[in-house]
């Protein structure tokens, strides 16, 4: 057993005990919630996993766990988010990489609005004609068009594309002056500067003022993140010394703990929250 592996219960066992402050567990969706498929649009969170998120985000607030907020942070626009992971009432949402932000209530999705700029829009316009460019003639390549990015998609490709795609789409996101996020399988490239760790350290503030007491003093908080590819990467790296960085999956990573797959999240979440009800 791994370093990164033997000390995970001990962790959570201190982020879960941590008197008075505000804890936040964020969690990518795709690799971390729902296995990675071939076909994004068919991802959902296993049995296992949503009966452990629908279990947190009902202690969320409670009277077993005031301090405790649960958020979804991810790559995928808010609405595709929202349609495939169906967030529990309370969490908070950060989609296409924290470009946009919203969060589930009883009566729906409240969602912070996305306006970019006309130079931002034009960008967007050439951004999406160049991708379009690069995955032409190209089988299994294909383009997803978000309000603030686009993201080529290789996972159906065969090499040879793939490798053509890829180079296209860097070469494009140069010519703009953009910033090339590369995934598995996936270039996403967006005309807003952002990122999950600036999502994150957006969201530890949020929870932070959400759980302020009376006087309005806001108490120190804690982050538990759990996430799978490169871009989650920019998220451990924010992370300090008091909060917990859950990589799942192989691949190198600067996260302190690791498990293989969305049934070992699954297992880490009840475990929390079995130390949230026992107080600790």
């Amino acid at each position: 057993m791994s370093e990164r592996t033997t000390g995970l219960r001990d962790a959570l066992a201190s982020f879960a005990a941590a008197d008075g402050a505000a804890l936040l567990v964020a969690l990518d969706f795709d690799g971390v919630l729902a296995p990675l498929v071939d076909d994004p649009t068919t991802s959902r969170m296993t049995p296992q996993v949503r009966a452990a998120v629908d279990r947190l985000a009902a202690l969320a607030g409670s009277s077993d766990a005031p301090h405790l907020r649960l958020a979804f942070v991810s790559g995928r626009d808010l609405d595709d988010l929202v349609r495939h992971a169906d967030p529990p009432a309370g969490a908070y949402l950060v989609g296409s990489h924290g470009a946009q932000t919203g969060h589930a209530t009883s009566s729906g999705i409240e969602g912070v609005p996305l306006e970019l700029t006309s130079e931002q829009a034009r960008t967007l316009d050439a951004l999406n004609a160049g991708l379009a460019a690069a995955v032409a003639g190209r089988d299994g390549a294909w383009v997803q068009h978000k309000p603030s990015a686009a993201v080529l998609h290789t996972r159906q490709a065969g090499p040879v594309d793939t490798a053509a795609a890829t180079d296209a789409a860097l070469a494009v996101a140069a010519r703009l002056g953009l910033e090339a996020m590369q995934g598995k399988d996936v270039v996403e490239i967006a005309v807003l500067h952002t990122s999950k760790g600036i999502a994150v350290e957006r969201l530890r503030d949020v929870v932070a003022q959400d759980v302020a007491g009376p006087d309005g003093s806001a108490p120190p908080s804690r982050v538990l993140y759990a996430g799978d590819d490169t871009t989650d990467e920019k998220a451990f790296a924010v992370l300090g010394p008091d909060d917990v960085s859950l990589k799942v999956g192989p691949g190198e990573t600067v996260a302190a703990y690791r498990v293989d797959g969305p049934a070992e999240v699954a297992a880490t979440i009840q475990h929390l929250a079995d130390l949230v009800v026992a107080g600790g």
